[in-house]
């Protein structure tokens, strides 16, 4: 952290084919080693699988994906006289589609046997659908947040 002053928060760009900020930190999160040629061929190739699978706009698809993979509620480890206990917060809007974006990449990596490509289209469609591995894993979070709620007094 910061020890003189606060860090301003820089606004990413938007991406040049759908004009959104949202598919511009995606294609960022999906970069490796800098080839962004790369990684925006992935991003739009898995949007032109969308686009001939469901016939609507592959951006209605990704936004829809992402609300549904956000987690409303996580839990924090809190430090209280020498015992850590794992105390639900809710989750601020920025890092909400920063877990969404990261757990969705996450598991399209996991599935083999397909380009990479197919298998984010993939887990996109099945996220914007409320079924998958991401859904599972954000209702995981929300479960151990619910498990932990008598600890939420310690969250201040």
């Amino acid at each position: 952290m910061a020890r003189r002053r606060r860090i301003k928060k820089r606004d990413a760009i938007p991406d040049p084919v759908y004009n959104n900020v949202q598919v511009a930190k995606f294609i960022n999160r999906i970069m490796k080693k800098g080839k962004k040629t790369i990684a925006r061929k992935i991003v739009y190739g898995a949007f032109e699988k969308i686009r001939e699978k469901t016939k609507k706009e592959p951006l209605e698809v990704f936004n829809q994906a992402l609300t549904n993979a956000s987690p409303l509620i996580e839990v924090r480890p809190k430090r209280i006289g020498g015992a850590t206990y794992q105390v639900p917060v809710e989750v601020r809007g920025d890092r909400k589609m920063a877990l969404a974006m990261r757990w969705i990449i996450q598991v399209a990596k996991a599935r083999k046997g397909k380009p990479m490509k197919e298998r984010l289209a993939e887990e996109l469609l099945e996220t914007a659908e409320n079924r998958g591995a991401v859904i599972k894993k954000k209702e995981n979070v929300h479960k151990m947040a619910e498990a932990n709620r008598a600890f939420a007094h310690f969250a201040w």
